[in-house]
Order: C-alpha cells, then sequence, then structure tokens
C-alpha cells in the first residue's frame, strides 16, 4: 500500500506513528471503543490478579554456598532482570509501573521458593543484548525474560530450567499476503532483537533478508506498522502476545522453525542458587501454580497451557 504526499492515511496508520507500547495500548482502546455498545464485544484482556497464583515464602530457607542469595539476603530483596515491552510475558505499566506477564509470575514463585516475599522483588529491565553482562557484573540475582539457552550462552551464564518452550516465528500485517513462513523472507526487511537468538538463526539461515535490529521488539512492531519493515521475527509467544493485543492490524504466520526453550539466568559460577530455581521450577509444576500462572497470563492470547519442558539439570561447572 502507498499514499501520496497530502493524502489522510487511516487512523490506524496515524496511531502507528506514535512510540512503543503507548501505540500498541492505542491501538487496544481503540479497538475496545469502537467496540462499545455491540452486544457480546469481548472485554478488554489482561492479567487478573485473583486469577493469579499466591505464592507461599518458604520459611526458614537458606542457601549459604550462593554467593548471590546471600548479598540479596544481606539487601533484604532480590534484584530480578526482566523485558517490559512483550505483552503476557514482561510487561511494564506505564502508569503505575508494575510489571505483569508469565515471565513475571516465574520470578515470583521462584523468590517465594528462596524465602523473599515476591512483593519485595526489584525488577529491572534489561535488553537482549545486556543480560550476561548484567548477570556477570552482579546488577541483577537472576534473569527472567524469554532468555532462550544455548550452549554459546552456558559459556557465560548459568541457567535454570527450561519453563517453557517456545519456537520462533514471523508476525506481518494482517494484510499481507507475501509471507507465509522464512522461505518468503529474500529481499524482505525482517526486524529483530540485537543479540538475540532469533536474529542470529535469521543471519545464519536466511541471508537473503534484508535484516534490521533494535534494541526492543515494540520498536519492531512500531515498524511493521508503520509499514518499514515487513515483518518481525523472535519466538512465538512474544508474537502471539503482540497480535492478541492488536488482532485487527497483525497476525502470526506459518509453523515455528526453531525450539526456543527459555530458562531462568544466574551467574555462572553460582550452581547452587541454580540447583535451588530448578528444584523450585520442579515444586511449582507439580503443585499447579506454573499452570495457573501461565492460563493468567500468556493463555490470554489464545494457546493452551503446553505440558512443561523437562528440566536439565545438566552438571555443575
Amino acid at each position: 500500500m502507498t499514499t501520496t504526499r497530502g493524502s489522510r492515511l487511516p487512523a490506524s496508520r496515524r496511531l502507528a506513528r506514535l512510540p512503543g507500547l503507548l501505540l500498541v495500548l492505542l491501538l487496544a482502546l481503540l479497538a475496545a471503543v469502537t467496540g462499545c455498545g455491540k452486544e457480546g464485544s469481548p472485554p478488554v484482556k489482561g492479567p487478573q490478579p485473583e486469577d493469579l497464583p499466591v505464592y507461599q515464602v518458604a520459611t526458614g530457607f537458606s542457601l549459604p554456598a550462593s554467593p548471590t542469595w546471600e548479598r540479596a539476603k544481606r539487601r533484604g530483596r532480590l534484584v530480578v532482570g526482566v523485558k517490559e515491552d512483550q505483552p503476557y510475558l514482561g510487561e511494564k505499566d506505564p502508569a503505575g509501573g508494575g510489571y505483569s506477564g508469565f515471565d513475571i509470575e516465574i520470578a515470583r514463585m521462584m523468590a517465594a521458593s528462596l524465602g523473599f516475599d515476591p512483593k519485595k522483588i526489584e525488577f529491572k529491565t534489561v535488553a537482549s543484548a545486556n543480560r550476561e553482562t548484567a548477570l556477570q557484573n552482579g546488577q541483577i540475582d537472576y534473569y527472567v525474560g524469554t532468555y532462550t539457552i544455548n550452549d554459546n550462552r552456558k559459556k557465560q551464564v548459568g541457567f535454570a530450567g527450561p519453563y517453557y518452550l517456545a519456537g520462533q516465528s514471523l508476525l506481518v500485517r494482517r494484510d499481507e499476503t507475501g509471507i507465509n513462513g522464512p522461505q518468503d523472507l529474500a529481499g524482505k526487511r525482517v526486524c529483530s532483537a540485537a543479540g538475540s537468538t532469533p536474529y542470529q538463526r535469521l543471519q545464519r539461515e536466511y541471508p537473503k533478508a534484508v535484516l534490521v535490529a533494535y534494541d526492543t521488539y515494540s520498536v519492531c512492531v512500531d515498524n511493521l506498522l508503520t509499514y518499514q519493515v515487513d515483518a518481525v521475527s523472535t519466538d512465538d509467544s512474544i508474537l502471539l502476545g503482540y497480535a492478541a493485543k492488536v488482532p485487527e492490524e497483525l497476525k502470526v504466520v506459518g509453523k515455528p522453525f526453531s525450539e526456543e526453550p527459555y530458562g531462568i539466568g544466574v551467574p555462572r559460577r553460582d550452581n547452587a542458587l541454580r540447583f535451588a530455581l530448578d528444584d523450585a521450577l520442579a515444586a511449582n509444576e507439580k503443585n499447579g501454580n506454573w499452570k495457573k500462572a501461565y492460563e493468567a497470563t500468556l493463555g490470554l492470547s489464545g494457546v493452551p497451557a503446553p505440558q512443561p519442558p523437562a528440566i536439565d539439570r545438566y552438571p555443575a561447572s
């Protein structure tokens, strides 16, 4: 679609010029307003506090073999790295500043199992390209933010989990008919996050695609809505969240073309913390907290809760 100078853009295109998360929220609000008064109009989606699990804080818990846990105990709170622009996964409320989503719930249930009240977590937004540095420098205690486990990253940080298995996919505009999978990306402008495994896979396996990189996927989605890129590529869990926010504008196409096991990043040498988090994940999967957290957050995208992947308790290094 093209427009001539001075022609009037549709309302959705004018809104698409607004930045980041504000764009997505305004588009969702527009859809809600235009549907007001229609019988059967769906309510605005979002995690409802009454649907979220209540995590019981472990009493008398101690982990003296973990220097990370010991520092957190002395400061009286955990500092957890997360994402802030991924609907239903890790999303920050621009008004109140609170965080919500499946990854946020994983962070909270881990805190409770480590003996910390989840209300005392200090969430810190960390971009994909800065995760390893933040863990290595002690800026955060652990990281929960669509963090794919792979052998290269294991050389720099440790991973508990995985707690979820995603797959790389493609997000396009609703009116797009020429892109139905990665085989259609030759000559197309494709946006992904700098330093992410999806970006690296596109570089390696689809070299004819024209790659565009930003620190956050929200900027990629902005560029998609304003016709500056043709597709956004990352994990299907992330893309489903964006598509669910504005289904009249965006859609996910094709089948996932990778496996992305999400892990909890920890400092590399802190095996005590890693194993404790593995134990906490197993316990919360067994007691139903994992499934309840999924259904109240990522499940709002319409995808039923899958079976959690097997936890990889790889040897200490």
